[in-house]
C-alpha cells in the first residue's frame, strides 16, 4: 500500500482539496486499493475545522466527493508512517523538515515537482482563487500518479 499525506498551512484549503483529488483520481482508476491517503497542515491554527468552504464549492462544481476530514497536525510519527509527505508550497516543505527533524529517508516532496515544476500550489487563503489551487492540484496530483507508474510502484 502507498501511504501518502498531502500537506498545506492549515489543512483546510489545498491539502484537503489534493486528499480529495488523489481520492477521486485512484478511485477513477481502479487502484484505490493500493492508497492510503490524508492529508494534514505544518499549524495548528485550524486544527479541528473542516474543508474550507470555497474547497468545497470547488469540488462540488467539478464533481468530486470531498473527503470527509477535520484539519490535524502533521506529527513526527506521520514521517514514519508515511511513504509521501507532499507539501504545497516552499514554507510547508521548510516546516515538514522541522517537524520531521530532517528528511533522512527522502520522502517529502512538493507536489508540483512530480510536474516538472518548482512553482508553489497557489494558496486560496490569500487569493481567493480556488480555481488556480484546483489547476495546481489536479495538475500535481495526475503527474505523482505518472511518477509511480514510471517507478513500477503500482502492483
Amino acid at each position: 500500500m502507498i501511504k501518502v499525506l498531502f500537506i498545506c498551512h492549515g489543512n483546510i484549503c489545498r491539502s484537503t482539496m489534493a486528499e480529495s483529488v488523489m481520492t477521486h483520481i485512484v478511485n477513477q482508476n481502479h487502484i484505490a486499493h493500493l492508497f492510503e491517503i490524508g492529508s494534514a497542515a505544518t499549524s495548528r491554527e485550524e486544527i479541528g475545522n473542516g474543508p474550507h468552504y470555497g474547497t468545497v464549492g470547488k469540488l462540488r462544481q467539478v464533481g468530486i466527493p470531498v473527503v470527509p476530514h477535520r484539519a490535524v497536525q502533521m506529527t513526527q510519527a506521520d514521517y514514519e508512517y508515511y511513504d509521501y509527505l507532499i507539501g504545497m508550497d516552499t514554507a510547508n516543505i521548510r516546516n515538514m523538515n522541522r517537524i520531521a527533524g530532517g528528511d533522512p529517508e527522502g520522502k517529502i516532496y512538493k507536489l508540483l515537482t512530480f510536474a516538472d515544476s518548482g512553482r508553489d500550489v497557489a494558496d486560496p487563503w490569500y487569493t481567493g482563487d480556488f480555481d488556480a489551487t484546483y489547476r495546481d492540484v489536479v495538475q500535481g496530483c495526475e503527474a505523482f500518479l505518472s511518477y509511480l507508474r514510471r517507478e513500477d510502484l503500482l502492483h
